[in-house]
């Protein structure tokens, strides 16, 4: 995932790419558990629920996974969603 982009549309992305970068540095939920202080059962539940993520529990969990946070304008009008997956 080095130096990739990936615009989030939805929170199950956001979920599905915070698994990928953990899984390619090869590191157990329970090892990034520790590195965040915070319980594997809980890295389970947000991979899978990010949309329950907060802010701070996101900056540590990109912080452990070397994963930059950045937000900005979209180019063209907005995506669509699909409903119940909005944030």
């Amino acid at each position: 995932m080095a130096g990739s982009t990936h615009p989030l549309i939805n929170p199950r992305q956001l979920g599905t790419i915070l698994q990928s970068a953990r899984k390619a540095q090869r590191l157990t939920q329970a090892a990034l558990a520790e590195r965040v202080g915070m319980s594997q059962s809980r890295i389970s539940y947000l991979e899978k629920h990010a949309a329950e993520i907060n802010v701070g529990q996101l900056m540590r969990i990109c912080t452990a996974l070397g994963l930059e946070l950045t937000i900005g304008t979209r180019e063209q009008g907005p995506a669509a969603t699909t409903p119940g997956e909005d944030w």
